[in-house]
């Protein structure tokens, strides 16, 4: 079983960018994608082009053409949910959960702190009732959980670790230890683990040539629960897609 997940920024901009041919090319099991900036028909009308995926979306419910995110699915989920069932949270259309025989798959486009940090109260806000629902939902099945957690973890995922941390969005003290906590109750970020000294990006900014020189960040991720860590065999970043400011991270399982 192949999983990857891809933060499009704008999936109506990327589909005119050859998207459904790097679908067909990634030739995923599923497809987690973030920032679509479409509402729900949008997305739907988009996706149902590309064969052979069950399509499920959820889109910001009061911003237009903002965040919103969706599932590509060859198997179809014995159930699924939109959002966390936090008010504050739920506005935006960040979270979809899939439910799977023996797991759920959750894909989240995690908010980001903002310029001049402004939203990093509320982000730290954000991180704990994820945590929280991540674990709920761990308490009856093992959970895989992806997309754009807009965090940094290490050093070794951000090209300018020095110059960024505490001074920017995504590389914080609050921010890393909000993703620390994942790891901390048992879930392994698969990348990371699988190859603990890689150093490979899945974003990198439009601005002053990042991505031709390289100067990324690795924000996108795939974490599973402990028990399922086995069934792993690889993780991976494939940087050479292109089309938005990020490249698709994936898993493959047994």
């Amino acid at each position: 079983m192949k999983l990857a997940s891809w933060n499009v920024n704008g999936l109506r901009a990327i589909m005119k960018k050859g998207f459904g041919e790097s679908v067909k090319q990634l030739n995923a099991d599923i497809l987690c994608l973030q920032e679509t900036k479409a509402n729900t028909e949008q997305v739907k009308i988009a996706l149902e082009l590309i064969d052979g995926y069950h399509v499920l979306a959820n889109a910001s419910k009061e911003k237009k053409g903002y965040s919103g995110t969706a599932i590509m699915t060859r198997e179809k989920p014995l159930a699924i949910r939109y959002d966390m069932g936090v008010p504050e949270h739920d506005r935006e259309g960040r979270v979809i959960t899939a439910e799977y025989g023996d797991h759920y798959l959750v894909n989240v486009y995690v908010p980001n702190s903002g310029n001049g940090l402004v939203r990093l109260d509320y982000r730290e806000k954000w991180d704990m009732d994820f945590y929280r629902f991540l674990t709920d939902l761990e308490k009856h099945k093992p959970v895989i959980a992806c997309g754009d957690f807009n965090v940094a973890h290490k050093p070794i995922d951000i090209a300018r670790p020095k110059a960024n941390y505490n001074k920017t969005a995504g590389y914080t003290q609050k921010e890393i230890d909000g993703f620390s906590r994942y790891i901390d109750h048992g879930f392994v970020d698969t990348f990371r683990t699988k190859y603990p000294d890689v150093v490979k990006y899945s974003w990198w900014s439009f601005r002053a040539g990042a991505r031709a020189k390289n100067i990324g960040w690795r924000i996108d991720y795939f974490l599973v629960s402990n028990s399922l860590w086995g069934r792993v065999e690889d993780a991976f970043i494939l940087n050479e897609y292109m089309g938005s400011d990020h490249c698709p991270v994936g898993i493959s399982m047994v």
